[in-house]
């Protein structure tokens, strides 16, 4: 049995080290699921608009999912991912049981999820307490989105983009005029990069014109003129085989940034059919080319023989 309150706080380090490591095994497959979500990180996809100050507020725990400097630190649930946080996290944890009044941590709230500016140590050792609530000084930062507790990064990264696809059918209509229901992305801000592409044809389309073409029929022609003929050779071609867990929509944006690059070297009227097939040979990899780069690169790792 432990004699002070200060070996009572040496023991539930060690302890909390071993559930770390425990879950370490126990999410080998889902790593993502595993670690702590880097503030700056979330911030730079959600594109945070504002923030407001909330005071001091009772917090769940279990919603303290990120920090904005320590997220390497500690894992999923706070427990700490390295012997050198012991010092610290044992001062915190004696406190504790020596009933000392600690100051309230500082957090960000972001779509319902907390995530620690200031108490990361605070945080840690309340929820191997078995703490359920923390008093925290809370900032909340403006988003769209919410955030649920279980969320990794590519989980955020596709509520937002399943956000934009939403706003982008109600906004422009695109659904109704196309009947076309899978225009799908595998990265944010896709959707008014193609905004831009209609506005784009509905600049070209309206020079030399009388009567003015609205964005309505701008993006009708932009998607039987450009759009569907461009996709309809991806699919010809097989792209989407070669370039795994990307849409014809990712592929679509790529090739027309090739396009472009290709007609700035050989005209303005090179077919965009043949940059779709130039765009293939240049990136796309087929099973074998992939396993052949696969296999080089395990050899590249392994580096030269060790000399006797």
């Amino acid at each position: 049995m432990p004699d002070t309150f200060d070996d009572m706080a040496a023991m539930d380090f060690s302890r909390a080290r071993l559930a770390e490591a425990l879950s370490h095994i126990g999410s080998f497959m889902t790593p993502g699921k595993r670690q702590l979500l880097a503030l700056d990180e979330v911030r730079s996809i959600l594109k945070i608009r504002g923030e407001e100050y909330r005071g001091v507020l009772p917090v769940p725990l279990d919603m303290i999912i990120g920090s904005e400097g320590r997220y390497r630190d500690f894992a999923r649930g706070f427990l700490p991912r390295h012997g050198y946080l012991r010092d610290r996290w044992v001062r915190v944890d004696s406190a504790h049981y020596h009933d000392v009044i600690l100051p309230p941590v500082r957090l960000y709230e972001l779509g319902g999820a907390y995530f620690v500016r200031d108490g990361n140590h605070r945080v840690s050792v309340a929820k191997l307490q078995g703490t359920l609530e923390i008093d925290a000084e809370v900032v909340s930062l403006s988003s769209t989105i919410r955030i649920d507790k279980g969320m990794s990064m590519d989980d955020i990264r596709h509520a937002l983009i399943e956000y934009e696809k939403k706003e982008f059918y109600a906004q422009t209509l695109f659904g109704q005029i196309t009947d076309d229901a899978d225009l799908d992305f595998t990265s944010p801000g896709a959707y008014d990069q193609i905004v831009e592409h209609i506005l784009v044809h509905k600049y070209y389309m309206n020079q030399g014109t009388k009567e003015e073409m609205d964005f309505v029929m701008a993006l009708d022609s932009w998607y039987r003129t450009v759009y569907v003929p461009i996709a309809e050779t991806i699919r010809a071609e097989r792209l989407v085989t070669r370039f795994q867990d990307r849409t014809v929509g990712d592929l679509y944006l790529y090739i027309v940034k090739h396009w472009d690059a290709l007609k700035k070297r050989y005209g303005i009227h090179y077919p965009a059919s043949e940059a779709v097939k130039d765009f293939n040979i240049r990136y796309g990899k087929g099973f074998w080319k992939s396993l052949g780069s696969a296999i080089a690169g395990l050899f590249r790792k392994k580096g030269p023989a060790p000399r006797s």
